[in-house]
């Protein structure tokens, strides 16, 4: 007798593993107990032991957190909406330049990269006398930093996917630094029925805290639009409580409240 004991044993293992159930762990944490029968890219089929065989039903992906099958082995179910594989033939960086930022006295460059569905970081350096500046002849650099949030859709249906990683409403917190010297408004006088500037300059550096809101657009997987505002606090040295910093306007003791806003245009790369 002892010698079948090793044969008992195999088919009682085998005969749990036929009998044994699949899991699947709902985003909710509640279970259901089946036989998975396929997983396709949005949904996965089952069928349970309490019906026929016939009948299958289906289930969102998005639904699952994770399906344990019968013999240990567990899958991992990642949300389609924040799958970063979905978007891997997309670019996800950005060259972008200050539209109008000329206008004002300094020309704006800003790289974005993509950290993943629904988050980039962002940096800008801006060339302060680098376009139309006037007499007060602007020179310095500022520099911003921030991490952007772009808003994933209100509600959810099956297979809903961001058009593109980059593309969409977003948030982003955002410091400024902003560094340059610039001509004395008070310093100048007539010669000889002539207006010239004294040569005085004055220094000035300035801090911001941002929270902006904007909006990118994204074309053909190459080119960018953004437009964005933003509102917040600003400190630092400005002399004569000078109110344009290129980077933002306000943030001086008699205004501390900070205002930006702009129009970039970009590359995708």
């Amino acid at each position: 007798m002892k010698k079948y004991y090793p044969l008992l044993f195999i088919f009682t293992i085998l005969a749990l593993m036929a009998n044994g159930q699949d899991r699947i762990i709902k985003i909710s944490q509640d279970t259901i107990k089946c036989q998975i029968k396929e997983i396709g890219d949005d949904e996965v089929k089952y069928t349970q032991n309490n019906y026929t065989g016939d009948v299958i039903y289906g289930i969102d992906k998005n639904k699952i957190s994770r399906i344990i099958f019968n013999d240990g082995k567990e899958l991992k179910i990642n949300d389609s909406m924040f799958d970063a594989e979905i978007y891997n033939k997309q670019r996800k960086n950005v060259f972008k330049i200050g539209f109008l930022s000329p206008l004002v006295g300094a020309t704006s460059f800003t790289y974005e990269k993509s950290l993943k569905p629904g988050k980039s970081i962002e940096a800008t350096m801006g060339v302060i006398g680098l376009g139309i500046t006037g007499t007060r002849d602007p020179k310095g650099l500022y520099f911003k930093f921030g991490y952007k949030f772009i808003k994933s859709p209100d509600f959810y249906q099956k297979g809903t996917r961001f058009d593109h990683i980059l593309k969409g409403a977003y948030v982003r917190p955002e410091i400024s630094i902003s560094s340059y010297t610039i001509n004395s408004k008070n310093l100048d006088f007539i010669d000889n029925g002539q207006l010239n500037s004294g040569g005085v300059r004055e220094s000035n550096t300035m801090f911001a805290f941002m929270i902006n809101l904007g909006k990118q657009w994204v074309f053909d997987n190459r080119f960018v639009l953004d437009w964005f505002a933003g509102l917040g606090y600003g400190f630092g040295h400005s002399y004569q409580n000078n109110g344009n910093h290129y980077a933002f306007m306000g943030g001086v003791p008699d205004f501390p409240l900070a205002v930006t806003s702009g129009i970039r245009i970009g590359i995708l790369f």
